[in-house]
């Protein structure tokens, strides 16, 4: 009976599912996961925030009612380890990118590789510059994988890329966590062990704050633009207007003079 019940479980496991992957590999595999996303070209399919909101939530008291007996993760073992794996994992996209190139992307598109991801990466590292970039990216899925070989291939040196990495891998595992942590308990009471029913939306919400800075900045970027061409075209008029009013005054003196 045990057996078939064990075997029932591993059967309904799904790998892409954060609730399952936390209730199965608890700590450790929240760390590896994190490690594969961001440091393995075939990690970004990998569930990462809404992996860190579940983690976060699992740190808690309410952990073994929502996810099982067992579950409840340590909070610090979570804040220290997951930036942490990240922090490394991105290192070594970084380091694969600056070691084998565009070698790393010349296979054609798959079910799991597309160009795409590439030309996305290195859109978001030309338009923000090499800092901005590695930042923001830990908070845009796929991006955040592709982005660190990029950034190697592009030659941002090891040590400009690492001081990034770690602010960008602190901001976005930790925050994520905390928030988990924090709203555990009005989730729990809200909609009691159903947290894979909602956990879409809170993720959604999650990674919409997350990118805020992102479309904040494609704002200020486009007003920027918009306000160069009025100067540009301020910058002409003033010109011509001052020179039709010299040569007016020139003609003005000129007949004062006759």
């Amino acid at each position: 009976m045990e057996t078939t019940r064990a075997l029932a479980e591993n059967l309904a496991f799904n790998p892409l599912d954060p609730k399952d992957l936390v209730h199965t590999f608890g700590l450790y595999g929240v760390w590896a996961i994190l490690f594969a996303e961001t440091g393995l070209l075939v990690g970004f399919f990998f569930p990462g925030d809404s992996l860190l909101f579940l983690a976060g939530v699992a740190a808690t008291p309410v952990a073994d009612a929502i996810f099982g007996d067992g579950t409840k993760l340590s909070l610090a073992g979570l804040l220290i380890g997951a930036p942490i794996c990240a922090i490394i994992g991105a290192q070594l996209g970084h380091f694969l990118g600056a070691r084998y190139g565009t070698r790393m992307f010349e296979k054609p598109d798959s079910r799991l590789f597309k160009r795409e991801y590439v030309e996305k990466a290195e859109h978001y590292f030309q338009k923000f510059g090499p800092a901005k970039a590695v930042v923001l990216a830990r908070f845009i899925p796929i991006v955040r994988t592709f982005l660190n070989p990029v950034a190697g291939v592009l030659g941002m040196p090891a040590k400009q890329f690492f001081l990034w990495n770690v602010v960008g891998a602190i901001l976005w595992t930790d925050g994520i966590l905390l928030v988990g942590y924090l709203l555990a308990d009005r989730i729990y009471e809200a909609i009691g062990t159903h947290i894979d029913r909602y956990i879409l939306p809170f993720v959604a919400l999650i990674i919409l704050l997350s990118v805020l800075p992102i479309i904040i900045e494609i704002i200020r970027d486009r007003r920027a633009r918009k306000r160069a061409k009025e100067m540009a075209v301020i910058g002409i008029s003033p010109v011509a207007g001052i020179a039709d009013a010299i040569e007016d005054n020139h003609h003005h003196g000129s007949h004062r003079a006759e």
